[in-house]
């Protein structure tokens, strides 16, 4: 009886994991780290000087190390806070709601008017994305002096809707929303919808938003920023201060400044304080806004 032994078998070499081969062009180079760290100072240090400068006093604001901080940080809180009976905090709350309302009501409208540009065909459709394309590249300014003469002929200056109207209407929301729409939600799954007898309606409430939820938080804090931010429009919208948002408040204690130096306290206070809503905004909607887009629809 003989014993036979089959034939070795050729030694191939394994292919390297496709994740290693990549390694080393993912691996940033001392230039782009250099450029990104010069980018990251550039943003920070003025926060970070607010966030000195609101902790000194008048005195010390002009005469002491510019990133020296110090102690004063809370009494400068309770002396804005006593400025004209809190009229600071009315200016935040006007802020709010103008931001807010505006960022939702924005939102919605973007929503349906970007579905409606990537899921249905009709007449002029292109014709009208077109000239959303176009409102993007157009600067706001060129806008107010039109809007606010618009708004003056309705009796509706010197109101919150002189700040809210014009803030619904927002192009750029309306085209991340039709490309998140076009992204995220599948034609089959609408095909789908109406086969089992749901509305336009209903698709868009029940299927259409859910699937966009992660772009529609983008497009909420874009528009959120843009209208927190927004000085031009209610600078020349509103002229009673009880109605001011935050820029245009705090730009009047500036040029106040000029003759009471002391209130160069009270507004680096209050542009530190004007942070904060926009900083817990973004780390409480954070993990919404990371999401994929096409996390929630049905793959063919």
């Amino acid at each position: 009886m003989t014993a036979t032994t089959a034939p070795p078998r050729p030694v191939t070499a394994r292919p390297a994991p496709p994740g290693t081969r990549r390694d080393h062009s993912r691996r940033s180079s001392p230039v782009s780290t250099a450029i990104l760290l010069v980018g990251a100072a550039y943003c920070l240090l003025p926060v970070l000087w607010v966030l000195v400068a609101s902790s000194k006093s008048a005195s010390e604001l002009f005469s002491t190390f510019t990133f020296a901080p110090s102690t004063h940080l809370f009494g400068n809180i309770a002396e804005l806070s006593a400025y004209r009976d809190g009229l600071f905090w009315r200016w935040m709350a006007n802020t709010a709601l103008y931001a807010g309302v505006g960022g939702v009501l924005s939102t919605l409208v973007s929503a349906a008017a970007g579905y409606g540009l990537a899921k249905y065909s009709f007449a002029g459709k292109q014709a009208i994305f077109n000239v959303l394309l176009a409102g993007v590249l157009v600067p706001s300014v060129v806008l107010a002096v039109p809007q606010y003469l618009l708004l003056a002929k309705l009796g509706l200056t010197n109101t919150y809707w002189a700040v809210l109207l014009p803030s619904i209407i927002s192009p750029y929301g309306i085209y991340l929303a039709r490309i998140y729409a076009a992204a995220a939600v599948p034609d089959d799954v609408v095909e789908a919808a109406r086969t089992d007898g749901a509305g336009d309606f209903r698709i868009f409430r029940s299927i259409a938003s859910p699937l966009m939820a992660p772009g529609l938080v983008t497009v909420f804090l874009f528009q959120f920023v843009a209208i927190w931010n927004n000085f031009l429009l209610p600078y020349i919208m509103l002229g009673d201060d009880k109605l001011f948002p935050l820029t245009v408040g705090l730009s009047g204690l500036l040029n106040q400044g000029a003759s009471q130096p002391s209130l160069y306290t009270s507004v680096i206070t209050g542009s530190l304080l004007s942070i904060v809503p926009l900083l817990a905004l973004f780390l409480t909607l954070q993990r919404y806004w990371k999401v994929d887009l096409a996390a929630g629809a049905v793959k063919s």
